[in-house]
């Protein structure tokens, strides 16, 4: 066989053999929490989910919401995150910085996911949240939805902690145990893994109720179940703020991408209830948060059409008046 010959031989069978190769999984990005909270959990249920269905799904952990907001804006290979609703209202309400408003054009939701109850967790004399008046109160690193939740918490029920201590949940619940803190704030799905985990009857900690009249009248109402962890015995009523997955307002490739990602979901959601996280069984994937569009991506790739914005269980009135206090 000739030279000629031979080379149309091999790129014959280059070509056969490059079309016989599988296709190239779909790489995408989520970014979730903390390593022991539950919304990293949910985010590897999702990875799992997607690995059989072409996409590879990289899990990021975080500081929280705020992060979260930023890197689906603008971090390479983060398409996706997960954020508290009341976040989302700051960032799509308040003014300053201007940052915020060019952030919150380019927001979208692709899904509303699952209430986050809000966990106050500290020593067991304390009562009650309005007892934290005068305490030293762990509110997360700055960054997390955690510490703008807490500093809206504070501020709309007046309640005047003596020290706001901006660290993070495991160095806190550490702080509690060695008595160099009195409580911490956490706002995470129950169950909640840093407390099922790092938390025994033994360290004399509880979940401290928070029934203060002003936080309920914005946040919704909630209960953290008897027995959700090992040592705390009684039902603990608290509030929650509702977990998101949003994305960022993509024209071309990975608009698709998201939308497919997106129908994958929304049809494989009695698999993540039976086999993930027990959030997914709470997952309401019809909740509207006024203000805020589903992404068009997604409206097409479910056939949904034009979305119809339904009022929310949440009036974000009295959390913005609280933030521009405190910003």
């Amino acid at each position: 066989m000739g030279r000629t010959g031979r080379g149309q031989l091999f790129a014959a069978i280059l070509i056969l053999t490059l079309s016989a190769s599988p296709a190239a999984a779909v790489k995408l990005g989520i970014i979730t929490g903390g390593p022991k909270g539950t919304s990293y959990q949910v985010g590897l249920n999702l990875q799992e989910l997607m690995k059989s269905r072409g996409y590879e799904l990289e899990v990021f952990h975080s500081n929280g919401s705020v992060e979260n907001v930023y890197a689906v804006y603008k971090r390479p290979g983060v398409q996706l995150g997960i954020v508290q609703s009341d976040v989302l209202a700051f960032v799509a309400k308040v003014r300053t910085p201007l940052a915020l408003k060019r952030i919150a054009q380019k927001i979208k939701i692709v899904f509303p996911l699952y209430d986050e109850e809000i966990h106050v967790v500290g020593r067991k004399d304390i009562s009650d949240f309005d007892d934290l008046e005068g305490k030293r109160v762990a509110i997360d690193k700055e960054g997390s939805g955690t510490y703008l939740t807490a500093k809206i918490l504070f501020e709309i029920s007046q309640v005047k902690p003596e020290e706001l201590a901006p660290v993070g949940t495991e160095e806190a619940l550490e702080r509690i145990k060695a008595g160099t803190l009195d409580a911490m704030i956490y706002v995470a799905g129950c169950p909640v893994r840093l407390f099922k985990e790092n938390v025994k009857a033994e360290d004399q900690l509880k979940l401290i109720p928070l029934t203060n009249t002003k936080v309920v009248a914005f946040y919704p109402q909630a209960v953290i179940p008897a027995g959700t962890y090992d040592w705390q015995k009684e039902e603990v009523p608290t509030v929650a703020v509702k977990a998101m997955l949003i994305t960022y307002d993509y024209r071309f490739g990975h608009c698709g991408e998201v939308g497919r990602f997106s129908k994958i979901l929304y049809e494989n959601l009695d698999w993540l209830r039976r086999h993930g996280h027990p959030k997914w069984k709470n997952v309401d994937l019809s909740y509207q948060l006024k203000g805020w569009e589903q992404y068009e991506c997604v409206r097409r790739e479910l056939g949904t059409g034009t979305p119809v914005e339904l009022p929310k269980s949440e009036d974000v009135n009295p959390v913005l008046k609280a933030i521009q206090k405190l910003f």
